[in-house]
């Protein structure tokens, strides 16, 4: 029963910049959760972790922070088969796991999760 419950758990990625505080905190936030498996990574070249192809298919969801990041993607992963992306308007201006900033993230991501694991689980 548990092998099945995690083959049929949700891939989130959670986007921003520099992968060092809007990212990390909202990966945070939601690696515990049961029905997800959950990444973060950064779009800039300094970035702590920098996105790549292989998140790209890996994800059933990505969220990012900025419309941006968003644009980054599609630009840079045109040729990939994009799995759906949110754009949360998460600003920059509070640190890994600030109070206010997890509060944002759970406000922005929590409603599109819910409509993300009521739909049929991912194809293996």
């Amino acid at each position: 029963m548990l092998i099945k419950r995690m083959a049929a758990r949700k891939h989130v990625l959670f986007v921003c910049a520099s992968n060092q505080w809007r990212s990390p905190t909202a990966e945070a936030l939601y690696r515990d959760h049961p029905q997800l498996e959950v990444r973060s990574a950064g779009i800039r070249p300094n970035a702590r972790r920098r996105i790549g192809a292989g998140d790209i298919k890996w994800s059933n969801m990505i969220f990012v922070m900025e419309r941006e990041h968003k644009k980054w993607i599609q630009d840079h992963f045109r040729d990939a088969e994009l799995p759906p992306i949110e754009i949360l308007d998460i600003p920059d201006d509070l640190g890994f796991m600030d109070p206010e900033l997890q509060s944002l993230l759970r406000l922005a991501i929590d409603p599109e999760l819910e409509v993300l694991l009521s739909s049929d689980p991912p194809e293996e």
